[in-house]
């Protein structure tokens, strides 16, 4: 591992707040999915864990060296309770375990009634460049 990532920990946890806006409601997710549409408006679970990775993916940034950063490789959260547009939503992850190059989270998610989700999510540190690589030639 690189020096920068010898100095993660396990135990180190990052928060981050974000506000619910209309585009994180459940028919905003995609105006291709018909199936959103008529759904009641509240905060979607795929805008939850984007915001639960970006909150993962803010911790290790500081320790990235040039060219790396992190793909997730698995989620496993619950989504327990509604939380409308303008509430504020508070996404608490802490780093409980680094194998290799992988990062294991235990992740939180609650707005001012209470917690809405709570799980697990793993990241693996990538070169972003022999990962584009990759990507290329997986199609070719």
């Amino acid at each position: 591992m690189s020096s920068a990532l010898n100095e993660l920990a396990v135990g180190l946890k990052h928060e981050a707040v974000m506000t619910v806006e209309t585009r994180h409601l459940v028919p905003s997710v995609g105006s291709g999915w018909a199936g959103f549409a008529d759904m009641p408006p509240v905060f979607a679970t795929a805008m939850l864990v984007g915001f639960i990775e970006q909150t993962c993916i803010e911790l290790l940034r500081p320790y990235y060296l040039p060219g790396q950063h992190s793909v997730g490789t698995e989620i496993a959260v619950s989504h327990d309770a509604p939380t409308s547009a303008g509430r504020q939503v508070k996404a608490t992850v802490e780093l409980i375990a680094m194998e290799g190059r992988m990062f294991t989270f235990a992740v939180e998610a609650s707005d001012g009634a209470g917690v809405i989700s709570s799980g697990l999510h793993r990241r693996a540190l990538i070169d972003v460049a022999k990962f584009m690589s990759r990507l290329e030639t997986r199609y070719a």
